[in-house]
């Protein structure tokens, strides 16, 4: 055992698998569309007509084909869901640096702004929001503002520690302006952590822009979208039951693949699994 190499352990190659997922669905699943062998809009057969022939997995509520659907489905769940994303992370970023490195009443402003915010479920958050815009906007705005205070959080108590730090300071001692320290020194020091925040704030978004997909207040038929097909096609769970289970599949899959890279971006190197 002791003469093995680390690189060979089991626990040296999860991380890298869920990392490795997480890029290869960003990039697929915008592409998977242009595989559909259906348009995904189109009436082909009979409703929730069962897998057969030309339609492994069946059709859904008004007979189009389940495959296609899941295919071009996840295209703009992921876009909505990445904007939400990095939208968040970028203001929970800028508001915990600047409350990391100010202190005193900056940072007691900043704490009492994440608060407030944080008191509101963020799932109520989206619902009130969608009554007054556009689903993918509500979606973006609900995830900044019930992700960023938590971001900020954790970023602002990182940056406070390495205010202290030794290179820090150096920086500071040769003239260094405070931008320069913050994205030269700091933030270079915060990459893991926030990179394991951007996986966690992804899954949020996307629960958020599922659920209002759910509830009929995202997008609309005929556009295929996972969460929307759960919503479109639980009446006909016992005549084609892949109408469900496929888009329940991927979406599910993607906030488990997510999690699991932020988690791994989370590790230091070496660290178990």
């Amino acid at each position: 055992m002791t003469g093995r190499s680390p690189r060979l352990l089991p626990g040296a190659v999860h991380p890298r698998l869920s990392v490795t997922a997480a890029l290869v669905l960003l990039v697929c699943v915008p592409l998977a569309r242009y595989a559909a062998p259906h348009p995904p809009e189109r009436t082909v057969a009979a409703p929730w007509a069962p897998p057969g022939g030309q339609h492994p997995l069946g059709t859904d509520v008004l007979g189009r084909d389940v495959l296609s659907r899941v295919l071009a489905g996840g295209t703009q769940l992921l876009a909505v869901s990445l904007t939400a994303a990095i939208t968040a992370v970028a203001c929970g970023t800028g508001l915990g640096l600047a409350a990391g490195w100010s202190g005193g009443r900056v940072s007691r402003a900043v704490r009492a702004l994440c608060d407030l915010l944080l008191a509101v479920p963020a799932l109520v958050l989206a619902l009130v929001l969608a009554t007054a815009l556009p689903g993918a906007t509500a979606v973006v705005v609900a995830a900044v503002l019930a992700g960023a205070p938590l971001t900020a959080r954790v970023v602002g108590t990182q940056c406070a520690q390495l205010r202290d730090s030794g290179h820090v300071h150096a920086a500071v001692e040769r003239g260094e302006r405070t931008p320069a320290v913050l994205f030269h020194e700091v933030l270079p020091a915060l990459r893991r952590l926030v990179a394991a925040d951007a996986g966690l704030r992804l899954v949020t978004a996307l629960q958020i822009a599922a659920a209002l997909a759910v509830l009929g207040l995202g997008p609309q038929p005929p556009d295929p979208d996972w969460a929307l097909m759960l919503s479109e096609n639980l009446p006909g769970a016992a005549l084609n039951p892949w109408a469900l289970l496929a888009p329940a599949v991927p979406l599910a899959g993607c906030a488990w693949v997510f999690a699991a890279a932020a988690r791994t971006a989370a590790r230091t190197p070496g660290e178990a699994v």
